[in-house]
């Protein structure tokens, strides 16, 4: 038996070879053709063809891709007026050259500039006029059969012979059982066996490319129809999902109050337990709140467990736990021993012990001991584990071991009557007076649970109850199309990786009479690209075939092989 893997260079075809190997290597992938680019004629319609033809080329599509890549990045460096607006206005600050170039740029809105959609749309209609005439034409060829065999099978790539006493018929017909039942479509073409496997590389090749699209759309309608807000619950509140019950809150162009899910939770109880000892004392081991949630204005109250990375969803909406810290039950009274505020305030965390920081504001009902109204305001600095007389104010462990809270006293106006916006954290003391202690010092004071902080002149107090409560933050998301575009990521992840390693390739399989009335059996194999997976392929197919139809002596050497298996096409053997 003859084999050959490739042909020298003085092996030249002639012209109706040419063509005839052409045809046999042909519609072997779905990709377009590079035509020679030509000036259309002038016109409307020359120019929208051609400008359509570039457009829809597969190298402006990765150049857009390449451009979405670059324009997405001022969007990680630059702070983002969708994602945190104070930190625009601080740039806008300390840049004050920088800030009008950025902001007519779109810099400070990189996602919904008009440069960046334009980029993102583009490629959108790329991919789309890339796709659609290439699934056309695949699904063309799923419809027709393999071509039929070059007149010369030996100036493919990977190529086999030997003779066979079996009849040219049969010889056809156990190759074609074979070829199909090795998931080769096979059909008789004149006296060969044409068989073509490897589709799956252009299916993954165009599931790669409609899942981009895919992404693309989910993308789009996640950014427009996007819900994203803030809320700060304490033990025993509550929270309904409306915009005004919202801390903070930003959403999508196109999202309206009416797509925010109808649903309402109650905070039962919120547990965070710590490592006590060791090299990671203080790190969290579990933070998970018990909550009540019901669905619409009437729904039934249901108990789940929101924790964190493990969200509650309800009817699209995602309740995330993303912080935790610690409200103190404050009781303030006025000089007549009068309530005039009894509540929990919440404190902002300052470190990963949670030593906090906040205000505690009483803005209605407060009169000084001459019977004028005024405004109170306590800074208030908290401790969960305080370390004793002489420590640091920080606190030592997270948990609370040994609370104590921090006051500083101030009386006068809080400016909340303005109309000016201002943080329910700080204490605006521009319009405010200190308390004086005995030494005509800022009055202030560590108190521990249960202790009063007496204010001067019968001014009133204010208690540090026992009671501790503790608070959640939630983040409540709505985004459309997430499920459709982590579809489409595996999607795109599988049909790169079916298109990298799966190898289109076609077989031939020839048997005619010999001129001594012996069959010539000829097998070939072409890949649309050099891969040694070819004639490893066809080695194993030429054995398989060989079983059925063994080889015949020469006619001048009655000893050559007549019971041993054909060589397997080996890079660069001759042709014996």
């Amino acid at each position: 038996m003859s084999t050959t893997s490739k042909t020298g260079p003085g092996n030249s075809p002639d012209a109706t070879e040419e063509q005839g190997l052409g045809d046999a290597g042909s519609r072997l992938s779905t990709a377009p053709r590079e035509e020679p680019v030509s000036m259309p004629a002038l016109g409307v319609i020359g120019w929208a063809r051609w400008f359509w033809r570039q457009l829809t080329s597969m190298r402006v599509a990765l150049l857009l891709l390449l451009l979405l890549s670059l324009a997405a990045i001022p969007g990680s460096l630059i702070p983002q007026t969708g994602i945190d607006v104070t930190k625009v206005d601080d740039f806008r600050k300390a840049h004050s050259t920088l800030a009008p170039i950025y902001d007519k740029l779109g810099l400070f809105h990189v996602y919904s500039s008009v440069w960046f959609s334009a980029i993102y749309i583009l490629l959108f209609v790329s991919l789309i006029g890339c796709i659609v005439p290439r699934t056309w034409q695949f699904v063309g060829q799923l419809r027709s059969r393999p071509p039929g065999a070059p007149k010369r099978l030996t100036r493919l790539p990977a190529y086999t012979t030997w003779r066979t006493t079996a009849e040219p018929e049969e010889v056809r017909r156990v190759a074609l059982a074979l070829l199909k039942k090795r998931r080769f479509r096979a059909h008789l073409a004149g006296d060969a066996i044409a068989a073509e496997k490897g589709y799956l590389r252009e299916v993954g090749n165009l599931a790669f490319h409609i899942a981009l699209i895919v992404m693309l759309v989910a993308f789009a309608s996640g950014q427009l129809y996007k819900s994203d807000g803030t809320k700060l619950v304490v033990e025993g509140d509550g929270f309904a999902n409306s915009i005004l019950q919202y801390d903070d809150f930003k959403s999508g162009s196109l999202f309206t109050n009416d797509d925010l899910v109808p649903f309402s939770f109650d905070l039962k109880d919120f547990k965070g337990t710590y490592e006590l000892t060791g090299p990671n004392r203080g790190t969290p081991r579990t933070y998970q709140a018990k909550i009540t949630y019901s669905k619409g204005a009437y729904g039934k109250e249901t108990p789940a467990t929101v924790k964190v990375n493990k969200p509650l969803e309800i009817d699209g909406a995602k309740v995330y736990l993303v912080s935790h810290g610690y409200a103190p039950v404050i009781t303030v009274r006025d000089g007549n021993g009068k309530v005039v505020f009894d509540d929990a305030v919440p404190l902002l965390p300052l470190d990963g012990n949670v030593t906090s920081s906040g205000v505690v504001k009483v803005m209605d009902g407060y009169k000084n001991p001459q019977g004028v109204s005024e405004q109170l305001g306590f800074q208030a600095f908290f401790l969960p584990t305080y370390g004793g007389k002489g420590s640091t104010m920080l606190s030592q462990f997270p948990a609370l071991f040994s609370p104590m809270l921090a006051l500083n006293a101030y009386h006068g106006d809080l400016g909340v009557d303005s109309g000016l916006p201002q943080s329910v954290y700080q204490l605006d003391k521009s319009h405010m007076k200190e308390f004086k202690d005995s030494q005509g010092k800022l009055l202030k004071k560590q108190l521990t649970p249960g202790q009063t902080m007496t204010l001067p002149g019968g001014a009133g107090s204010i208690t540090f109850n026992k009671e501790i409560k503790e608070w959640a933050g939630f983040e409540i998301v709505q985004e459309r199309g997430a499920g459709w575009a982590l579809g489409a990521a595996i999607a795109a992840i599988l049909g790169l990786a079916a298109s990298l390693f799966i190898q289109r390739r076609r077989v031939w399989v020839r048997a005619v009479p010999g001129p001594d009335g012996v069959t010539v059996v000829e097998m070939a194999g072409l890949g649309r690209s050099e891969s040694a997976k070819v004639p490893e392929e066809l080695g194993d197919l030429a054995g398989a075939l060989y079983d059925h139809a063994p080889g015949a002596p020469d006619p001048d050497d009655e000893t050559s092989p007549s019971a041993d298996s054909p060589a397997v096409p080996a890079e660069g053997a001759e042709k014996q």
